[in-house]
């Protein structure tokens, strides 16, 4: 999406705000011994008492409201009864709609007592999200977001998977850019526009390369096998500074 009107802007800030508060109500509701059913649930009364349509389920007739994936689990993990435990590294990814607007969000989220390596691998999964939005601007490269997220994470002794690229988004959950590189790339020309709507999404682990889908036909695991984290805004580019429209609010 492309936006072009301020009640555009509106409408993704309206959702994004929705989007960031239900991820933010999760993350402050987990604690060990809950199933991840148990927490979605919390995540779909959130939704529901906004107005707002589970994306995954929408769009994709995912079986749940919120994707939770837990430690080797890396992505679009499935609500049941799997049961959280003290050390857990947890993703939550949050993605809604209303009004005929989109937004996607997510972040994994440590369960004490959590070991200093994972602290270290949460921080600068944060960090990468960070540096990859701050490339984010009109007439800026595409590539410059995965070129920018790939220096930090080779400087830190990282790696980053390489098939799961952030997105366009807006009005639909995924759309034009279909695909951005959070890892650098080489042949891509293309550029942002001032109001072009997009996620910034690293995946940065510590030696995962690929996402490769298990038994269930959704849940993704990192190859090789490493403890991977993400942390993902929706973002809108302008002359200036990104908007982030997925913050609480």
């Amino acid at each position: 999406m492309t936006i072009t009107k301020d009640d555009e802007l509106e409408g993704m800030k309206a959702i994004g705000r929705i989007v960031a508060n239900t991820l933010k109500v999760m993350s402050k509701a987990l604690e060990p011994g809950m199933t991840t059913r148990e927490l979605d649930e919390i995540g779909r009364e959130v939704l529901d008492c906004e107005g707002a349509l589970s994306a995954p389920r929408s769009t994709y007739d995912f079986p749940g409201t919120t994707c939770i994936s837990v430690n080797e689990e890396i992505a679009h993990g499935i609500p049941g009864e799997k049961v959280i435990a003290p050390g857990d590294l947890v993703n939550i990814d949050v993605s809604a709609s209303k009004a005929g607007f989109f937004a996607d969000a997510g972040a994994t989220v440590r369960v004490p007592p959590v070991r200093a390596s994972l602290d270290r691998l949460c921080k600068d999964g944060k960090r990468a999200m960070q540096i990859g939005i701050a490339q984010v601007g009109h007439d800026r490269p595409l590539a410059g977001i995965g070129q920018a997220i790939g220096q930090f994470a080779s400087a830190r002794g990282y790696t980053l998977i390489r098939n799961l690229a952030s997105h366009g988004v807006g009005r639909s959950l995924h759309e034009y850019p279909e695909e951005i590189a959070t890892w650098p790339t080489r042949g891509d020309k293309r550029r942002m526009r001032s109001g072009m709507v997009l996620t910034v999404e690293p995946f940065l682990s510590t030696g995962g390369l690929m996402a490769t889908e298990g038994n269930d036909e959704w849940t993704l695991y990192s190859h090789p096998r490493a403890m991977t984290v993400q942390y993902e805004h929706t973002v809108v580019a302008t002359h200036r500074a990104p908007i982030i429209v997925t913050l609480p609010g």
